[in-house]
């Protein structure tokens, strides 16, 4: 995955020690359809997922990875979901930890495919027919969905 030049320049300072990051996942529905992206570092199967640059507001960073990882134009509309992940260690060794802030987006416009080389694959997927996903993911995807005006958050 590519690594934003500002967490490049902490790892100059800090090495591979637990950095704190804030990132965004962004559910785009498209009538009865979602979109996903194959990753090209696990090969699994996600919603558009990014991190916040410095100063850049949320909603923001999840329309534009959206735009940058699938070609897809779409429209931040709700927060569905705070949470932590679970800290994660890269294969480089490089550990990391995300407050996610999980996005409804509306899509707009756009064909999908893997627009920066993150991914391997973008397409819609059937909500009925989605493919085997992590848990924590399938869930980010069912809070996008089931939104009713309340973001969840985890306590």
């Amino acid at each position: 995955m590519a690594t934003p030049d500002f967490v490049l320049a902490l790892r100059e300072k800090i090495g591979h020690h637990p950095l704190w990051l804030s990132g965004v996942t962004a559910v785009v529905v498209r009538d009865s359809e979602v979109l996903l992206v194959r990753r090209s570092d696990t090969g699994e199967w996600t919603p558009v997922t990014g991190i916040v640059d410095p100063g850049e507001q949320p909603a923001v960073a999840a329309e534009r990875e959206t735009l940058e990882e699938a070609n897809i134009v779409a429209v931040a509309e709700a927060i569905s979901w705070v949470q932590v992940t679970e800290p994660i260690r890269y294969a480089n060794g490089d550990e990391s930890q995300y407050i996610d802030l999980v996005f409804r987006c509306r899509y707009v416009s756009g064909d999908p495919y893997p627009a920066d080389g993150e991914n391997t694959d973008a397409a819609w997927f059937p909500l009925d027919a989605l493919p085997t996903m992590t848990a924590n993911m399938e869930e980010r995807i069912r809070s996008a969905l089931e939104f009713t005006g309340a973001t969840r958050f985890e306590r």
